[in-house]
């Protein structure tokens, strides 16, 4: 079936469409079974302009309850599809691209479509602590699966061999799951169910909306450190 663009987004960006914005709510670590850790995560998907998404996602310990208790990571990474380069693309590093994208309409990103009437997709995910992925998978409607295709440790990280994730969109809430390997096969890391926050007025800047100035449509200068969020206020 053809696919409707949203107005103003780059189109290959479409099958992703459905997960941008913004996103928080609960889940825990491991198996979420009794005796396992609650966490509280804020994730963001961003269109940057460019033909990929920018993915930042916050997580805090919790009590069962659902007080935050501390930072525990943030990841920050990019989403887009896997498909191979054009000339019309940038890089590497600051080399810029075509001013018209390379998949220009709808038709161009129809015939990345696969044998299992999806998209291949591509994440690359940084952590703290010198750990970076970089994950192959399919996005088909609102479900996503992927597994690492490589793993960057730095010296000092600990044993990462792999992981999968999954990511679907089930009664209006992303949910998803991460299973990890540290040399011993994989074992459920961590899952969550997130809502989708209300869009603020604005445009986005590193992370954060730029609020309009008041009575117009037009962005007032950058919020001040003490204006800007500070994680979930605990309670």
């Amino acid at each position: 079936m053809p696919m409707e663009l949203p107005v103003d987004l780059t189109p290959e960006l479409v099958p992703l469409s459905w997960l941008l914005g913004s996103w928080e709510g609960y889940g825990m670590l491991g198996e979420g079974e009794d005796g396992d850790q609650h966490i509280f995560q804020r994730a963001t998907f961003t269109d940057t302009g460019l033909p990929v998404v920018e993915y930042r996602a916050e997580t805090w310990l919790a009590d069962p309850d659902g007080t935050v208790i501390r930072p525990l990571s943030v990841e920050n990474g990019f989403w887009q599809l896997h498909r191979p380069l054009t000339e019309a693309d940038g890089g590497p590093g600051l080399i810029p691209g075509d001013v018209v994208p390379a998949l220009r309409n709808a038709d161009a990103v129809e015939e990345l479509r696969n044998e299992a009437d999806g998209f291949d997709l591509q994440v690359s995910i940084s952590h703290p602590r010198g750990v970076s992925e970089l994950y192959l998978g399919h996005i088909k409607g609102p479900q996503i699966t992927l597994a690492t295709d490589y793993v960057l440790r730095g010296e000092h990280s600990r044993e990462y061999a792999s992981a999968t994730r999954i990511f679907g969109l089930v009664g209006g809430d992303l949910l998803w799951r991460w299973d990890v390997s540290t040399g011993e096969g994989l074992k459920a890391h961590a899952s969550a169910a997130l809502k989708r926050l209300p869009e603020r007025k604005g445009r986005h800047h590193g992370g954060d909306v730029v609020p309009p100035l008041e009575g117009t449509d037009t962005p007032a200068t950058e919020p001040q450190a003490d204006e800007q969020d500070q994680g979930p206020a605990a309670s």
